[in-house]
């Protein structure tokens, strides 16, 4: 157990240095701003919220983001013709705006003849039309014509757990080099049956140009810009100047691009991306973080090797440092900034994993982003698939690379497993 306690010390010691460059940095970083600071409230949206400092476009604030982020479409104003929810808001708000929520996307498709994921062809409007080249399938539709249905030639299936936005700017603001690092470190510490995978994703918004993915759960988007085009598309059907084109015309009245820039220039995208950029990062319970047994419990966490992947502590690029192929420019409020999302934004194969390859090779259909913990008092179902009712049921189904981990907190007492809830409950 001695030779267990090393390793987890070291990738403890070195996640907490990742994304420094230099020790001038690692002097001067501070820690994020933390809080669940942008309630929906229906008269004013954004009217109480507060952001992490971010500097607004001219003109901009970051109630009017929040507003944006919040604010239902209609088909008069391109939702659809498929869609999952009339607003940004609609699944990420609990429990403020920009939350996680207990809604879930419908992924299907299949393989073929040589083993390979292939997406599904949708038949919609009786068979006369056909939806392709996206694995995501919509739960409603603008008229009935429209609605799509899983076909039974789908046989991989599965559910995705809406995920949290919040802090995700200092996400978007992690250096490539620290996600590499962590990968690295996992396979040395852990002698290497942890491994996270990091893969390279276009920036829809510099074409041409890549980076290491970290939204999604396959880490299909590396820019939040990307992220929003994408998901304004595929869960609202509202095309944009990133994603200019429905997957459907059928009962389509609106003209394309259906997000167009406001009187500040700002199209909807962009709103939606600075109201992200501009969230805290979720807080923990300090209460009960403080109590003997989140503090026993944090221990337990760290020594049976739970932080490997569910890394502790992660520092953001600097402050000037050109990030999404020179699309964005990390500012002072998102730059070497000290973050806990207890997650390393990589793909790992724990045996979860939906068949399903999105952005990546092949190798990462049955691999999925490690779930970041911060938040976590605040959802009442776990994993990507939501299909966990308890923290104890969502740690019995780690395997593959976490099957040695899993182990060791089967082999807990109970009082000890107690203490390690106390601590999850806590972030």
């Amino acid at each position: 157990m001695k030779q267990v306690n090393s390793r987890v010390v070291a990738v403890i010691l070195v996640a907490g240095l990742l994304g420094l460059v230099g020790l001038a940095q690692q002097q001067t970083a501070t820690e994020a701003p933390a809080g669940f600071d942008t309630p929906t409230v229906v008269a004013n949206p954004g009217s109480q919220s507060s952001s992490n400092g971010i500097a607004e476009p001219a003109g901009d604030t970051f109630a009017l983001d929040q507003q944006q982020f919040e604010t239902k479409k209609d088909v008069k104003s391109g939702l659809g013709p498929v869609f999952n929810a009339a607003a940004c808001a609609d699944c990420h708000r609990n429990p403020v705006a920009g939350s996680a929520s207990q809604f879930t996307e419908v992924r299907v498709g299949h393989k073929d003849a040589n083993g390979n994921f292939v997406n599904p062809t949708v038949l919609i409007n009786d068979g006369q039309n056909s939806i392709a080249g996206r694995s995501i399938v919509n739960d409603l539709a603008i008229c009935p014509q429209a609605q799509e249905h899983v076909p039974s030639t789908e046989t991989i299936r599965t559910l995705r757990a809406v995920l949290n936005t919040l802090g995700d700017g200092f996400v978007e603001a992690i250096d490539d080099s620290t996600l590499q690092n962590i990968a690295r470190t996992q396979v040395d510490v852990s002698d290497g049956r942890i491994h996270g995978e990091a893969i390279e994703v276009p920036v829809l918004e510099a074409p041409g140009q890549t980076r290491i993915g970290r939204f999604g759960w396959k880490d299909q988007h590396s820019s939040l810009l990307s992220f929003v085009g994408d998901a304004y598309l595929n869960e609202m059907g509202i095309t944009n100047r990133l994603r200019p084109k429905d997957v459907t015309s059928v009962c389509k009245t609106t003209t394309d691009p259906e997000d167009v820039p406001d009187a500040l220039g700002l199209a909807d995208i962009d709103h939606f991306t600075q109201f992200i950029r501009g969230t805290k990062v979720p807080p923990r319970d300090t209460a009960l973080a403080a109590t003997p047994a989140a503090i026993a419990g944090q221990h337990i966490f760290e020594h049976i090797g739970c932080s490997i992947c569910h890394v502790s502590s992660i520092t953001t690029a600097p402050a000037g440092t050109v990030i999404d192929g020179g699309a964005f420019t990390v500012p002072a409020a998102l730059g070497n900034k000290i973050i806990h999302p207890f997650g390393d934004f990589l793909l790992h194969d724990i045996e979860t994993g939906d068949g399903i390859v999105q952005a990546g090779p092949a190798d990462t259909a049955n691999k999925l982003r490690t779930a970041a913990l911060w938040g976590l008092r605040t959802r009442s179902r776990y994993m990507h698939d939501l299909q966990s009712l308890t923290l104890e049921s969502a740690i019995h189904r780690h395997g593959g690379e976490a099957r040695h981990v899993a182990e060791r907190f089967r082999d807990l007492s109970p009082e000890r497993k107690q203490e390690l809830f106390a601590f999850l409950n806590s972030l």
